[in-house]
């Protein structure tokens, strides 16, 4: 089985790269199933259905989610709905709106997808989370005896510490871990030695000359002079696309990972 997860689709420059690329790797490389991360998709902050079914159309299969998941309400009719392969974390407390994994059938089989959050630092630091270790042997034990032929656990977090303990700690036991939320591609993508696929951060997709897709001439003001400025997407220049292709066997456990990345 071939897996392909996309990092963080940052705006309308994320969405435009994915509709140019995506489609030609699925032929490329015949992939059963791709995965991206989506809770940047729209203006920068969550998500609409809109958008949703646009990148549906450019070929992702499933739509993992992250701490601006649930910023736009109208996704939450398809969060909420298990028949929809998008998720917010899971780890969000009980009685928040969504569901943080679901299952999707590919042509190679039943595959569980599991979104995480770690500790993000800044505005949501001291928002209440369940345990993300916890909270994930629990979805790995209420769904035993669940058929599948993989288990991709995405961990949406700011600390490299978090993303390597939990792929070491889920290792042999998931087919995947990514990591994301830098926008930043580390070069440590891995087999870990139970058969786990795993990587620190996957990097993003869109504006390539830009603090993770966001204008320098929106950031440089308030860093420098401590002005108050809104975070604006780079909509000029080059164009980044950045992602992990998995292979896996029939047991569940990873085979390969390739980091993907190209500039437009």
């Amino acid at each position: 089985m071939k897996i392909l997860y996309v990092g963080d689709i940052m705006g309308e420059p994320g969405i435009e790269v994915v509709q140019n690329v995506v489609p030609k790797l699925r032929v490329k490389h015949h992939i059963d199933l791709v995965i991206a991360q989506a809770e940047n998709v729209t203006d920068g902050r969550g998500i609409t259905p809109n958008d949703y079914t646009r990148l549906k159309k450019a070929g992702i299969d499933f739509c993992t989610g992250g701490n601006w998941s649930l910023h736009d309400p109208s996704i939450i009719p398809m969060m909420n709905d298990p028949n929809q392969p998008i998720i917010r974390p899971a780890n969000y407390p009980s009685g928040t709106p969504g569901l943080g994994y679901k299952y999707i059938q590919t042509p190679a089989g039943r595959v569980l997808v599991v979104s995480l959050l770690g500790k993000i630092v800044g505005k949501d630091a001291d928002k209440p989370l369940d345990n993300p270790l916890q909270r994930i042997d629990e979805i790995l034990e209420e769904n035993t005896a669940e058929s599948r032929t993989a288990t991709i656990v995405n961990f949406h977090g700011d600390y490299s510490s978090e993303k390597v303990v939990i792929g070491h700690y889920l290792d042999g036991r998931v087919t995947g871990v990514i990591g994301d939320h830098w926008h930043v591609p580390t070069a440590d993508g891995r087999i870990l030695p139970g058969g786990t696929a795993h990587i620190t951060d996957v990097g993003m997709c869109g504006a390539l000359d830009a603090s993770l897709g966001v204008s320098f001439d929106s950031v440089i003001p308030r860093w420098r002079d401590g002005r108050k400025t809104r975070n604006i997407l780079e909509m000029d220049g080059q164009r980044q696309f950045n992602a992990v292709l998995i292979g896996a066997n029939e047991h569940g456990l990873a085979t390969t990972i390739q980091a993907i990345r190209s500039v437009l």
